[in-house]
């Protein structure tokens, strides 16, 4: 193991300057999502959903082109199924000639295409999803909490749980500051941010308890700076790579997917400064020691009585 005495970055030096802009980044989520609030998407409020069929496959962007420039707002085009099969998600009241008005102008552009349903998506589908969406994010951070109190010791636990939230309130709180669509997708990328600082907060947390068994050091600052240098190549290594991805998939991936990588950019940024910082500042006020990890020795007078 390097010595302590080597240059390092002085991550705890500055865990007051971080945990200060944290709180501000929290204050605005938060302060976001009362005041603007969450723009929904249709899977939570509700809406119209149209199917059609094309005699051949079309292109995505055309056809959203096509209806926006006639007046139709909020909208998400798929194929379903085929290539030849679109499902236009409209956020709007239910009208029973959307349908065939949208098949009108679908067709006086060109295109060969016939209807195959339109229908209502109600509002309590909406709520049950909300609901279960909550209760399953809830449910990932009680079992996180678990894995890791069961793993390290309460206290870790403790610091990954505060950790997790942390990344979760500020992802949400920025799609509400931006007014970004809120849905499933977006809802599946935070379940992902949650894993993927979950395991680079796991790395961070195995390299301190490491050092704490292995080292005669009593600084637990001194010791959370050496565990986060030593595996800082690793976590920046992976978050840049994980970066070039998800910046093809917001480019590259269309609209469908332009939300999903927008909250998984952002969670893995905020995600690897947790990890950095955060996970491992926040032992410091839990009072974290060596104690905790390490059993204290007997003296060798009681474990003289205590043989038959």
């Amino acid at each position: 193991m390097k010595s302590l005495t080597n240059r390092h970055i002085d991550f705890m030096g500055r865990r007051q300057w971080a945990l200060t802009l944290s709180g501000i980044m929290l204050l605005v989520s938060i302060g976001a999502m009362i005041i603007q609030q969450l723009n929904l998407g249709l899977d939570f409020t509700g809406g119209t959903l149209v199917e059609v069929r094309y005699a051949n496959a079309p292109s995505l962007d055309t056809v959203r082109q096509v209806l926006e420039q006639n007046g139709f707002q909020d909208i998400a085009v798929q194929t379903f199924g085929a290539t030849t099969d679109v499902l236009i998600r409209l956020k709007q009241a239910f009208d029973a000639e959307v349908g065939h008005n949208i098949v009108a102008l679908l067709r006086d552009s060109g295109a060969s295409v016939d209807l195959v349903r339109a229908e209502f998506v109600g509002a309590q589908v909406g709520d049950q999803l909300r609901d279960q969406s909550g209760l399953g994010m809830l449910v990932a951070l009680g079992v996180v909490m678990l894995y890791v109190a069961f793993r390290f010791q309460y206290k870790f636990a403790i610091g990954a749980l505060l950790a997790l939230v942390h990344d979760v309130i500020i992802v949400i709180g920025l799609f509400a500051l931006f007014g970004l669509e809120f849905d499933l997708t977006v809802l599946a990328a935070i379940l992902a941010v949650i894993g993927y600082s979950l395991n680079d907060t796991i790395v961070v947390y195995d390299r301190i308890r490491e050092t704490i068994r292995t080292s005669q050091i009593t600084d637990m600052g001194k010791i959370i700076n050496e565990s986060i240098n030593a595996t800082l190549s690793r976590t920046l290594a992976t978050s840049s790579t994980t970066l070039l991805v998800l910046l093809a998939l917001l480019f590259l991936g269309g609209d469908m997917i332009e939300n999903f990588a927008i909250a998984l950019l952002i969670g893995i940024v905020v995600g690897t400064f947790s990890s950095i910082y955060i996970s491992g500042a926040l032992l410091i006020p839990l009072k974290l020691g060596r104690e905790d990890l390490i059993p204290p020795q007997k003296p060798r007078d009681e474990e003289e009585e205590e043989l038959p």
